[in-house]
C-alpha cells in the first residue's frame, strides 16, 4: 500500500497524521485498555464506528506501525505501546473536566498517584499480549485487581 506523503517535519503535525482523529485513538484505546482484539471486538465498541470507517484505520495503523495483525486478532506493537503514557494523560485530563467521565475511579486515583508504576505494570501485559483489559490494572501498586 501506498504511504502517505509528510506534508512537514513538525513533531505535532507527525503525530496528528498517525493518530490524529477520534476513531484511531479509540482503536488504540480498546487494545490497551478495553481487552479488545479483533474486527467484531472493535465493532462492538459503544461509539459506533462504521466498518469501512474501522477497516481503514486498522490498516493505517498497521501501515504506519502501531498495530500488528496475526491471524485474526490485532495487538499494538511497542510504537504502539508508546503511546500509554499519552492516553493515559488524556485520561487524567479528561477525569479533571468532565464529570460523567466513565474511567474507573479507582483507575484515575492511580493514573494520578502513581502514573510510572501504572505504566510500567500496564507495558508488561501489553507487550506480553499485544493488548490490555483496564480490569486486570490493579487499583494499588502491588495489588490484584477485581475481575468481573
Amino acid at each position: 500500500m501506498k504511504r502517505r506523503q509528510r506534508k512537514s517535519d513538525c513533531p505535532i503535525h507527525f503525530a496528528l497524521e498517525t493518530f490524529g482523529d477520534a476513531w484511531t485513538l479509540l482503536v488504540v484505546r480498546d487494545l490497551m485498555f478495553k481487552g479488545r482484539s479483533t474486527y467484531s471486538d472493535f465493532l462492538r465498541a459503544e461509539e459506533g464506528i462504521a466498518t469501512n470507517i474501522l477497516a481503514d484505520r486498522l490498516v493505517r495503523l498497521e501501515q504506519d506501525g502501531v498495530i500488528t495483525k496475526e491471524g485474526t486478532r490485532y495487538r499494538l506493537t511497542r510504537k504502539g505501546i508508546d503511546l500509554l503514557p499519552v492516553l493515559l494523560e488524556m485520561i487524567a485530563w479528561s477525569a479533571r473536566y468532565d464529570p460523567g467521565t466513565a474511567a474507573p475511579p479507582d483507575f484515575v486515583r492511580r493514573v494520578q498517584t502513581d502514573r510510572e508504576g501504572l505504566i510500567q505494570e500496564t507495558r508488561v501485559t501489553l507487550q506480553k499480549d499485544g493488548h490490555g483489559d483496564l480490569k486486570s490494572v490493579p487499583a494499588q501498586q502491588g495489588t490484584s485487581a477485581k475481575r468481573d
